[in-house]
């Protein structure tokens, strides 16, 4: 099958870096580009004209929310609402799954479908264990990676696991609980679903090591994941270095930084993503300025998986995109939250480094355009991803540069990140198959997993109330923006 999508601009690949082809044409077999440029005179099954669309390769999402989103809750949270929507310690000692199986497998659907529509093509995922009895199981990843498989989606999938899990105490203290053989069974797990991987033999599901965040993982835990990773050659990703909370907590626990753990633990030698990555030596919070944590982090190969617009709505920043870029780290991106839109996300990031670095080119768009799709495929260590090239993997997306609203046209990628988003997108392409086709996605019945999304947020949030420490309600937790109208208020007196 060879199909040839033609456009008014294509993000082409050329000389090592991304090129602007002005009036290009893209030209896949089965699974493998063939041309990028203009003129080509083969045969050709299928020919698409796209417009006045950008083509581009296909967005890399490594921390891709696989859940209902929390964020809309629990990042309004004042001080004395925020602990309740931890566990409390009692609540520890009798957790238990919020969903059924098959409500996770509906969560999980809708997760992707929303991945899908906004233009991401390979992903990571990242889900909440708040309204888990623990984390992730085999059998949940295995029914995603068929999930997946369906919608078309390139996944680096793996069960999280953990030894311990974030707590409150009544008297407000946070903490970790641990139990170190649930740890032991869900990294068993993880290997578990490596094997399933393989079985599989699908080019679309590859096996990754997911463990939760470093504050919840024992010593052990952490030296058992980085020694199967090394055996298996497998990505980890962890979650570290991404608040002061955490920092505290590594302290207390273990007597050294977040870092000097992942070091300690053998975590440098494999291949690492670390999620946000923002609390070093450089944030504000610890030395404000470089003592070698940079260093470390490039010297390790360690890929920073930047998350702007989640790290501003929980009001926190990169310092800096520059810094890190120049210290040689890897920065690729991630959404974490809903939307899943990364052309939002690197317009955020784009301007808010403006702010820290204070000067307004401290982190061009074409520079967070390469981390969202050359910077992810060096993370995942697949030269064949995040390029329009010969010889490169069939993944792309096309976003339409036609709609008024959007203004006037310059650069169009400069237009696109500064007045578009990723609800722009209306067609995706992985492994030469088609994904989204005219903003749709054939044979998903988006309507109705929005409804049932809508009730299984609703569950969702009516269980907080249950772990609080302080037992407050979801409206006491969660109160809204402004008070209900009375349809029949009180006549005068």
């Amino acid at each position: 099958m060879r199909t040839r999508w033609r456009a008014a601009h294509v993000l082409a690949h050329q000389g090592g870096r991304h090129a602007l082809l002005r009036g290009g044409e893209v030209v896949w077999e089965d699974d493998t580009l063939v041309h990028v440029g203009r003129g080509w005179s083969g045969p050709l099954d299928e020919d698409i004209d796209l417009g006045d669309s950008l083509v581009m390769p296909g967005l890399v999402d490594l921390d891709a929310l696989a859940d209902i989103d929390h964020l809309v809750l629990d990042s309004w949270a004042s001080p004395d609402r925020a602990p309740g929507l931890q566990w409390s310690r009692a609540y520890a000692d009798r957790s238990r799954d919020v969903f059924s199986p098959a409500e996770r497998s509906t969560i999980r659907t809708y997760a992707l479908v929303q991945l899908a529509l906004h233009g991401i093509t390979t992903y990571m995922p990242i889900a909440s264990e708040v309204h888990s009895s623990w984390a992730e199981t085999f059998d949940e990843l295995a029914d995603m990676a068929e999930s997946s498989r369906r919608i078309g989606l390139r996944g680096y999938l793996g069960p999280s696991y953990r030894s311990g899990v974030n707590v409150v105490h009544p008297d407000g203290r946070r903490d970790v609980a641990f139990d170190e053989e649930r740890g032991r069974a869900g990294l068993r797990d993880a290997e578990r679903f490596l094997d399933h991987v393989e079985q599989l033999g699908d080019p679309l599901v590859h096996g990754a090591l997911l463990p939760c965040r470093i504050e919840t993982l024992t010593p052990e835990l952490l030296r058992a994941t980085a020694e199967l990773a090394l055996r298996r050659d497998v990505p980890v990703r962890l979650h570290c270095l991404q608040g002061s909370l955490e920092r505290d907590l590594v302290r207390r626990l273990h007597d050294c930084t977040p870092l000097q753990l992942v070091e300690r633990t053998g975590l440098l030698e494999t291949r690492l993503l670390v999620p946000h990555g923002l609390v070093v030596d450089r944030h504000p919070s610890v030395q404000g300025e470089d003592r070698g944590d940079l260093a470390v982090l490039a010297g390790a190969g360690v890929s920073v998986v930047h998350c702007p617009q989640t790290s501003l709505r929980y009001g926190d920043v990169l310092h800096s995109f520059g810094a890190y870029r120049r210290a040689g780290i890897n920065l690729c991106l991630g959404t974490d939250s809903f939307p899943p839109d990364l052309i939002r996300g690197m317009d955020t990031g784009v301007h808010l480094a403006k702010v820290v670095d204070g000067r307004a080119d401290a982190a061009p768009a074409e520079a967070y355009v390469e981390a969202a799709t050359l910077g992810g495929a060096r993370a995942l260590g697949r030269d064949d991803l995040g390029r329009l090239a010969p010889g490169a993997r069939a993944d792309l997306v096309a976003f339409r540069l036609d709609d008024i609203r959007d203004g006037v046209q310059d650069d169009p990628v400069r237009t696109l990140l500064l007045n578009g988003s990723a609800r722009l997108a209306t067609h995706s392409v992985v492994d030469g198959r088609p994904v989204l086709v005219d903003g749709r996605l054939p044979g998903i019945d988006t309507e109705n997993l929005r409804r049932r999304a809508q009730s299984l947020f609703d569950k969702m949030r009516a269980a907080y109330s249950e772990r609080d420490v302080r037992g407050r309600t979801a409206t006491e937790l969660f109160p809204p923006t402004f008070p209900d109208f009375l349809a029949d208020p009180l006549p005068p007196t």
